[in-house]
């Protein structure tokens, strides 16, 4: 059975047949429309976008998506240039509403046919995407997402050790959002989420609470709904001659983009020598760390990539061995 939310196209939704539970018309605040609907169960709601308050402001949009099944939701769109144009369907793609239309054919089709993240994908506008759920989805969170580039660098337990030591020694709250992977179950630690890569933006989106969101990508290619991405490799010379067999362009690529040595035991003098023959920049070096126990280096890097405030060099670690880059 479905629920109908009606206003400006009562008329036209009038025409559908279909199997109604619960109907409501008129203009209703984005909160009174969680309220009423968060405990009842349905199998869609075709929801007129008119019937939203202040539906132009996109964070009201933003509460039904947080407050209600984003995935049951058919929206309803005023046939009109703001409402239907790519920057505006970005935005509502980014809260995981992937089933839009301004027809009543298209409700049908959507009622049997739902779109999943894919079937929505090339509309997304990536750059607008990464403004919408930094500035507006998620204002009060910082996301950082952090992307293997040689095979096994370890983006999955550097994860955890930068949550585990922004809980432990900064007290914030932090979630963790695992793509296309299942490894976080081993850690035995909350808030540590495995999805797929079509929900990434919804489960984003469900954490706007928090300070700090770490998205480990994987084979993601979402990197537009992070504030900012780091990129690991391990340099090994097994890993670096297998990258370089794969993509001989790889370093071009990376060019101004935030390259962290993991796993790594190069010098500083063994750092210029990658940078040289790379021509790219090191953005920090981390060496094999024990994940049973603080690692000082963990604060230093935090500091370095913003997420907390380096009061002293005894706190964030200062220089352990001079082997840092800065």
């Amino acid at each position: 059975m479905n629920v109908i939310i009606a206003n400006e196209a009562k008329s036209m939704l009038s025409t559908l047949d279909i199997d109604v539970i619960k109907s409501v018309d008129g203009v209703h605040t984005a909160d009174e429309i969680v309220e009423m609907f968060k405990n009842f169960f349905y199998a869609r709601m075709i929801l007129d976008i008119t019937a939203i308050k202040d539906y132009n402001d996109i964070t009201n949009i933003q509460k039904i998506s947080i407050g209600l099944d984003a995935d049951k939701i058919i929206l309803l769109l005023p046939n009109n240039e703001a409402s239907t144009s790519s920057s505006y369907l970005s935005k509502i793609i980014s809260m995981g509403i992937y089933n839009f239309t301004t027809t009543v054919d298209g409700i049908k089709y959507f009622l049997e046919h739902p779109n999943t993240y894919k079937d929505v994908a090339h509309i997304q506008q990536l750059n607008d995407l990464s403004t919408t759920i930094n500035e507006k989805v998620v204002a009060g969170s910082r996301i950082i997402g952090i992307k293997n580039v040689t095979d096994h660098a370890g983006s999955t337990t550097l994860i955890y050790m930068l949550k585990k030591e922004l809980e432990q020694s900064y007290g914030m709250s932090v979630v963790a959002i695992e793509v296309n992977r299942h490894d976080f179950s081993y850690f035995n630690s909350s808030n540590m989420i495995s999805i797929d890569d079509e929900h990434l933006m919804t489960e984003i989106v469900k954490h706007n609470d928090v300070a700090i969101i770490l998205v480990d990508l994987n084979d993601s290619s979402n990197e537009g709904a992070c504030s900012d991405v780091l990129y690991l490799i391990e340099p090994s010379s097994i890993k670096l001659n297998k990258l370089m067999r794969r993509n001989r362009r790889v370093f071009e690529e990376l060019k101004g983009r935030k390259i962290i040595l993991n796993k790594s035991l190069l010098s500083n003098s063994d750092i210029m020598d990658f940078e040289y023959e790379g021509k790219t920049k090191v953005f920090y070096n981390i060496p094999p760390l024990n994940d049973r126990v603080k690692n000082p280096v963990l604060s230093d890097f935090l500091s370095k990539i913003g997420l907390i405030n380096k009061t002293s060099e005894k706190e964030s670690g200062g220089k352990i061995f001079g082997l840092f880059k800065r």
